[in-house]
């Protein structure tokens, strides 16, 4: 697959732009104290926001990390998303998205590599963290909450986050126009598939097989409207609201986020605005709104 030239820089340059440190995160999109109803939680948060941390950037050899810049003072473990990247390109052509997680209070593992399909750099992220959750030297020590973890990534990268989704320390995946070259039958976790409507390089039609022969899982595939392949990279627009929602719900527990996505009130289902197609498999139908 082919990517667009001109959003890569060369090394040097993407090296020295990721090493200085992201601006503060926006009042906080969390959901409110209060107990919502499903009704309530569907309108009530906008993900689309930034959340509530100032954010750093670490560049390392095989991953950059993206994180709360606080996380050394904090009292709290942050979830961990795994990102791979599309072909030729790097983790600064989704930095946007990338600090927007951070925002939100997640730790984005994002593998350096151009070729990222196999995974392997990805999971390389995982071990990384590990490591640091560990290490008495590291602002990372006990910081890190590695019982909750996601992968993501766009194009080839989307391809990556499913076959990563077979590794037992991930809990969800979020496929963005994922390439063909997974196998989603070893996945064992819940994924969110994302196509875009006019996506000329991966037709909607391939992201919609991986969701069929998901039966195995709760899968759910959504179509933005008007996408194409290349809406995700600088400005994430209607991406950024929907991937926020998906893992402060399945990794945070957020139940406003739940809501859109799962029960009869499910969210992402009605806003025909966003989304030209969304559909929910049967296990995913029968995930409840709320966790116990």
């Amino acid at each position: 697959m082919s990517w667009k030239r001109n959003l890569l820089a060369p090394l040097a340059v993407l090296t020295l732009a990721l090493s200085v440190p992201a601006g503060s995160g926006a009042a906080s999109a969390s959901a409110p104290a209060r107990a919502a109803t499903a009704a309530d939680a569907v309108s009530a948060v906008d993900y689309a926001a930034p959340g509530p941390y100032a954010t750093a950037v670490e560049v390392g050899a095989v991953t950059t990390l993206y994180y709360p810049r606080d996380i050394a003072n904090s009292g709290r473990r942050f979830p961990v998303i795994v990102w791979g990247n599309g072909t030729g390109a790097v983790p600064l052509v989704y930095r946007d998205l990338l600090l927007h997680w951070a925002s939100q209070g997640f730790i984005v593992a994002a593998a350096n590599t151009t070729q990222s399909n196999l995974g392997i750099s990805m999971r390389a992220g995982i071990d990384m963290l590990t490591r640091r959750n560990s290490d008495p030297d590291s602002g990372f020590l006990n910081h890190v909450d590695l019982e909750h973890i996601g992968a993501s990534g766009h194009s080839q990268g989307g391809a990556a986050a499913i076959v990563v989704g077979a590794d037992p320390r991930i809990d969800a995946i979020l496929p963005i126009q994922p390439g063909p070259l997974a196998d989603i039958h070893a996945v064992h976790v819940p994924a969110l598939l994302l196509a875009g409507e006019k996506d000329s390089i991966v037709l909607p039609f391939l992201v919609k097989a991986f969701y069929n022969a998901a039966d195995h899982i709760p899968a759910l595939y959504a179509e933005v409207r008007g996408a194409d392949h290349f809406t995700v990279v600088g400005d994430p627009g209607p991406f950024a609201a929907p991937t926020t929602a998906w893992f402060r719900a399945q990794l945070m527990g957020d139940q406003a986020a739940r809501a859109q996505f799962f029960g009869p009130g499910c969210g992402i289902c009605t806003d025909s605005a966003t989304w030209s197609d969304v559909r929910r498999n049967d296990l995913a139908l029968d995930v409840p709104v709320t966790t116990p």
